[in-house]
Order: structure tokens, then sequence, then C-alpha cells
């Protein structure tokens, strides 16, 4: 008999992070790179492999418009890659995707929510991350859902809840 506590081996989870030069926005300059990886790491149960794009404006834009029909430059996008159903034992991660998010456009919603603006990269990036497994909020059951794991995964860096005005 093994006597040994099992411990559940942490899955493999890839996050790669570019930054294009229109991204290139203070204060995130400063932010490092591991710190934003911890955010997204931090919310996958399962293998996955990530790409986090800092976008300026103009591609977010232009990116909302193309895939959301919505012409405004937007905080963040999740583009999750559908992947088959293989099973743990097959070596492919279990999800995979793309998420954009736009730092202009963070910093002045951060400015307007009255939150630090690491704090709402910070929730930005766990929302989409959470959307590349299938989370989403178009009803209110789904939302509470959704935000309530934000607000888990959050908690663990000693990030306030989002969705209480902190002002």
């Amino acid at each position: 008999m093994n006597t040994k506590a099992t411990k559940r081996a942490t899955p493999p989870i890839s996050v790669a992070i570019q930054w294009t030069e229109e991204a290139d926005h203070p204060p995130f300059s400063e932010l490092d790179n591991a710190q934003i990886r911890r955010w997204a790491k931090a919310c996958f149960l399962d293998p996955s492999e990530i790409t986090i794009r800092m976008v300026g404006p103009a591609e977010a834009q232009q990116l909302n418009r193309d895939f959301r029909g919505k012409d405004y430059a937007t905080n963040v996008l999740t583009f999750p890659m559908d992947l088959p159903a293989l099973g743990p034992g097959s070596g492919l991660p279990t999800f995979m995707a793309d998420i954009v998010i736009c730092p202009a456009v963070v910093e002045r919603e951060a400015k307007e929510q009255d939150k630090h603006p690491f704090d709402h990269l910070a929730h930005l990036v766990v929302h989409g991350c959470l959307h590349a497994q299938g989370y989403v909020h178009e009803t209110d059951a789904q939302a509470e859902l959704m935000e309530n794991k934000e607000i888990e995964i959050l908690k663990r860096f000693k990030i306030s809840n989002p969705y209480v005005n902190q002002g």
C-alpha cells in the first residue's frame, strides 16, 4: 500500500506574451511579463496554451469590428481554438486561445473606475482566460458564475472584487 500522499501534478500551462509597439503604454511598460503569466496560469486546471497579445487602440478596434461587429477599441477579446475532446492522455492541451488586450483602454477604464491599472489588467487577463475555457456572461446566471470565478482567482493575488465600486 502506498503511504505517500498523492499530490496532483500541475498541468502544463504555456502563456506567451506579445507586446506590439503601439501597446507600449505607461504604466504597463513597467509590468513584468512573469506577473501576467501568473495571473493567467491561476485560471487553468487543465493543460493549456495561451497567447496574450497587447495591442494598440487601432488593432483592438479593427479586431472588435471584424469579429464582433463593434467599431471601437475594446479592452479584451478572446479567440478560443476549438479543440477535439481527446482526453488527458492525448498529450495535447485542453484549452488553446489567443487573448488580445489593449493597455490604453485598460488604463482609461481604470481611471474612470478608480482602480489601480495593474488590478484592472489582472481582472481582464483572468476574464479573457475564463472565456478561453467557455465561460460566458450572456445570461444573469452565466455572468454570476463567471464573476464569482474571477473574484475567487483575483483574491489569490490580493486584488479586490472588481465588481464593487472601490471609490
